[in-house]
């Protein structure tokens, strides 16, 4: 169980971030134009889940920005934003900025999620939404880097999310 702050309140996560060299569970979530996907749609790809609590909160969007951002020259990575939001707001924000890189995923119709990823919230005024966390898979689904941001109003390291993949940014 992973521990978050929030507004002066500490609460808790359903189980842990998936270990590094672990294979990742799969995913089952709901793209933009409302269709079910899964690690599949992306086989071969190199992958960074992005997990936050909505789109619509200062820090999740910026990390969202920030990632579609740093993911502009590299191929064969796939970008995955993942949240409860509606699929419908991920298109309009996606829209909004004019990002490209990232994928916009919601957990609507798939409440493993959030538990098979130990991001689920599970007390105080958050419960129910994810946490915010950072996975990244390499090809084959292996978890190579994962970072529990414990503090919801701080950003992720996005440098160490690409290193991990062998891939130096600036920021």
């Amino acid at each position: 169980m992973a521990r978050i702050q929030y507004k002066n309140g500490s609460y808790h996560t359903h189980g842990e971030l998936p270990a590094v060299g672990s294979y990742a569970p799969d995913v089952s979530l709901v793209n933009t134009e409302l269709h079910n996907v899964s690690f599949a749609n992306w086989m071969g790809a190199r992958k960074v889940l992005n997990i936050f609590i909505s789109i619509d909160t200062d820090v999740c969007a910026k990390s969202v920005i920030e990632f579609d951002r740093l993911a502009g020259e590299v191929s064969d990575l796939a970008m995955l934003m993942v949240s409860y939001d509606l699929p419908f707001a991920h298109k309009r924000f996606q829209e909004e900025h004019g990002l490209t890189n990232v994928v916009g995923l919601s957990a609507i119709r798939h409440a493993g999620f959030g538990k098979n990823y130990g991001v689920l919230i599970v007390d105080g005024p958050l419960a129910g939404m994810f946490s915010r966390a950072v996975v990244v898979l390499d090809e084959n689904n292996t978890v190579v880097h994962q970072e529990h941001i414990e503090d919801i109003t701080k950003e992720p390291d996005y440098r160490a999310a690409f290193r991990a993949l062998g891939i130096e940014i600036d920021e």
